[in-house]
């Protein structure tokens, strides 16, 4: 079996910002073209992945909700991984953030990007 290209998204940009709209699009379009999906939040794009806090986020309105696009990443294969000091800082341990969801620094991250995911930053 041919083994699936690999793609990490870095999403630093937070509910004030439609580019994070543009990244979750973006990364629901790579599991329905079956990639290996790997989502790195940091910073304020973090905040997506706290327990009810993307029920009603949309910045752009003719994108689908914010969570729906999550819920499909993890329901579809996609790994959505949390900057562990970008948590901290916000007071998040694993238990505040969407079940699934994993708090793992860069390392776990770059392992993907070794084994020779293309990486896209937003």
């Amino acid at each position: 079996m041919e083994e699936k290209q690999k793609l990490v998204i870095v999403i630093s940009r937070g509910f004030d910002d439609e580019r994070s709209s543009v990244a979750w699009s973006i990364a629901n379009s790579s599991v329905a073209s079956d990639f290996d999906l790997t989502v790195f939040l940091v910073a304020a794009g973090v905040d997506w992945v706290r327990k009810g806090a993307a029920d009603a986020a949309r910045p752009n309105p003719l994108d689908p909700p914010i969570q729906d696009m999550m819920n499909n990443v993890m329901s579809s294969g996609g790994k959505i991984l949390v900057c562990p000091p970008c948590a901290k800082v916000r007071g998040y341990s694993e238990n505040d953030l969407m079940d699934g969801v994993v708090i793992a620094g860069a390392p776990a991250m770059l392992e993907v990007v070794k084994q020779g995911a293309s990486t896209m930053s937003f």
